[in-house]
């Protein structure tokens, strides 16, 4: 594998060919970097794509999934990409199906679903509706940084608490706490309840494992924040990476469970797809001392293999590695009186604002 410079405030450098289309573009390095020399530019910031947002004309907002070893069945996603950037995602092959490359077109090209909250609203009001929780997101984040100006993710839970829906929410965007207000009012019907995913407390893993997300204090910030708001919170420690970021597993519990988060749950590295040169390429530029024992912690919690895809172990792994820290994990998690699973949500509480009302209603 070539090595490539990391690009400022990027997770990725590379842009692997999609798996799905017969043509492939390579950037010219060498023009990159005569054009960086005449501009005086350092070639990493003459490379640095700008991101780009496009129109997302989806006809509906909910997806349904049937994985057995997911927690939910529903899932709302205003976003296609993520601008946070994080070199692990498992949602970057996603973009292939776009026609896109699961690289650096993930994070920088990024489709947003301007009638979500439209959209929304009419299937949470058709007579077919099923009142569930729903996850937001199940494939990325719905807090990303373009989250700030759109305010997609806000309208949607404005929707839901009309609805008084509940809802689920997974971030490592300090920005949910914006949306304490509707989240506040959804708690008090037992229908909401939010997982910050916090991978690393050290800044300058995380400024290179996730680029645009909060830093680590500031996703802390947002657990007491949640906390104190009477929002359940917890804590997601995803993915755990061996060699790198899994000693610090006992700081993150006694950080988060301190700002008040409730429950924990811990999930192994993934490498689906094109995820896997991804995170080499990104291994190489960062981390180069460490690679190989990051690497060879995968292959013996993996079966040999870099990925997976099996239901059940793909998300925790196997062997005796991943025994050793999953039975730490529940330990230090006890220690702090955390549970392993977020309180179950209700929609008892569901109503259709919409809905013609009698006269005595």
């Amino acid at each position: 594998m070539s090595l490539s410079l990391p690009i400022h405030g990027r997770g990725a450098a590379i842009n692997p060919p999609n798996r799905f289309e017969p043509i492939d573009l390579e950037p010219d390095t060498e023009t990159l970097e005569s054009d960086a020399q005449e501009a005086a530019l350092p070639r990493a910031e003459a490379r640095s794509p700008k991101t780009q947002f496009f129109h997302d004309n989806s006809k509906s907002i909910i997806a349904y999934n049937d994985s057995p070893d997911i927690g939910f069945d529903a899932s709302i996603n205003p976003y296609r990409g993520c601008e946070h950037g994080c070199a692990y995602c498992y949602a970057r092959p996603f973009h292939e199906y776009l026609g896109l490359s699961a690289g650096l077109d993930f994070e920088t090209k990024i489709f947003c679903k301007l009638q979500a909250a439209e959209l929304l609203r009419k299937e949470l009001a058709h007579k077919s509706w099923k009142p569930q929780t729903l996850a937001m997101c199940g494939v990325t984040d719905a807090y990303q940084p373009i989250e700030r100006r759109l305010k997609l993710t806000r309208q949607c839970l404005e929707v839901l608490a009309e609805f008084r829906n509940p809802v689920g929410i997974v971030t490592k965007n300090h920005l949910v706490t914006r949306d304490i207000d509707l989240l506040s009012d959804l708690a008090k019907h037992n229908a909401a309840a939010v997982y910050i995913s916090v991978t690393s407390l050290r800044n300058d893993i995380a400024m290179k494992l996730e680029p645009r997300a909060s830093a680590p204090s500031a996703r802390i910030d947002a657990i007491r924040q949640l906390a104190t708001a009477g929002v359940p919170v917890g804590v997601m420690i995803a993915p755990i990476i061996g060699g790198l970021t899994d000693s610090e597993i006992p700081a993150i519990l006694a950080a988060t469970a301190d700002a008040g988060a409730k429950w924990a749950h811990l999930l192994q590295l993934r490498l689906p797809g094109a995820v896997q040169p991804i995170f080499l390429s990104w291994l190489e530029r960062h981390y180069p001392d460490r690679k190989d024992k990051i690497i060879n912690r995968v292959l013996s919690m993996r079966g040999g293999k870099l990925n997976d895809p099996k239901f059940h172990s793909r998300f925790k792994g196997d062997g005796v590695f991943a025994e050793q820290m999953a039975d730490m994990f529940r330990k230090l998690r006890e220690k702090h009186g955390m549970v392993s699973k977020a309180p179950k949500l209700s929609a008892e509480h569901f109503r259709n604002p919409d809905a013609p009302r009698g006269l005595f209603d």
